[in-house]
């Protein structure tokens, strides 16, 4: 398969980011910089990722509502213009097919935002179980979209717009604002546990934009970061990532995302094998590493002799200061204090179930 690249990929090798495959496309995993001062920049500065890969899809008619309620878990019943809700969308076995997040733009029209590595998948499942007076159009490559993470991310954009193309609100977005002479959508979301924004942009206008960000933040610490970041700050913020926390065969009720799985409203594709399905078995927990040794995806998990799991992301997070993982665990080990051990390499390491987020501003 032919790998893509976004508007920002001759950006990323200008500025010596390394190079890897992810979700179909060439990203830069890191710049010279390194993981660490990334991720530490965004916690305590500011960080500017490129996310061009994801995916974004129209739904517009006077049907849109009832098919985003049949689809995904969540209800979008009641959302004013300009803002943005999370849901998963669930197969009929209720696994997951994708999480993703829906903006209400205006009434009948709305705007998704899907996964890179599902973008084929998810305009496909979507286009196959919408009925009546509604359109899906796939509109990924005309957009590019930047994340401008940390503290100082307001500050910075302050400098290039208005006080009133800046959300007030997370979860909220404002469209066709002027952002330094280039018109983008300004949403407050982020995928880092920080504040910042998340700017879609036309793609031809995206490097253009790049550069300017970073020349008006070059004075509050604003640095690129790359997907290795982008993966230790959401593990430290535990937010889930599909193929991992959520997949085909775990239900969002598993991966401890009941809030966004409405069982009260009249029907969803998935809601009926959740039902049947009952209270989950397993649940996705924290896990602190207090023995040494850093826990890694798709490890088991022991108590004692028994395995009780597996982890499904792990690493040493820069800010916290410790190794940190996510576990899919065996109900009644899932309690927070429990002692588990994690089989890292052959050797077990002993871990403690902690509250989640690990990190949170």
């Amino acid at each position: 398969m032919e790998l893509k690249r976004t508007p920002l990929y001759e950006t990323h090798v200008r500025l010596g980011g390394r190079i890897v495959e992810f979700g179909g496309f060439e990203m830069p995993v890191q710049y010279p910089t390194g993981v660490i001062k990334e991720h530490m920049a965004v916690r305590e500065a500011c960080g500017l990722f490129d996310v061009s890969h994801m995916g974004e899809v129209l739904m517009e008619g006077p049907d849109a509502v009832k098919n985003l309620n049949h689809l995904l878990t969540n209800d979008y019943t009641e959302m004013e213009d300009g803002q943005a809700r999370y849901s998963p969308m669930c197969n009929e076995q209720g696994g997951t097919v994708d999480d993703l997040i829906v903006y209400r733009v205006s009434d009948n029209h709305y705007f998704i935002v899907v996964n890179a590595s599902n973008r084929e998948k998810d305009v496909a499942w979507i286009q196959a179980h919408v009925s009546g007076d509604v359109k899906v159009t796939d509109v990924s490559d005309s957009w590019g979209q930047i994340a401008l993470q940390g503290p100082k991310a307001e500050a910075i954009l302050s400098r290039l717009t208005a006080p009133e193309n800046i959300p007030e609100k997370s979860y909220h977005a404002l469209w066709n604002r002027d952002v330094g002479g280039i018109c983008c959508i300004v949403s407050r979301t982020g995928y880092t546990g920080s504040d910042g924004f998340e700017l879609y942009v036309p793609a031809d206008q995206t490097a253009a934009l790049w550069d300017l960000l970073m020349e008006t933040g070059k004075d509050d610490g604003l640095i690129p970061c790359g997907l290795g970041a982008r993966d230790t700050l959401r593990l430290e913020a535990s937010m889930p990532l599909y193929g991992h926390e959520l997949s085909d065969t775990i239900s969002p009720l598993t991966a401890g995302l009941g809030y966004f799985v409405k069982m009260d409203k009249p029907d969803f594709i998935g809601k009926a094998a959740l039902e049947a399905a009952g209270k989950p078995l397993q649940r996705r927990v924290g896990l602190k590493a207090v023995g040494r040794g850093i826990p890694r995806e798709h490890q088991a998990v022991y108590a004692g002799d028994k395995c009780i799991g597996q982890t499904t992301s792990g690493t040493h997070c820069p800010y916290i200061g410790y190794p940190a993982a996510m576990a899919i665990l065996d109900r009644e080990y899932a309690q927070v204090g429990t002692r588990v051990e994690v089989d890292v390499r052959g050797r077990r390491v002993e871990a403690e179930v902690v509250k989640m987020p690990f990190y949170k501003k």
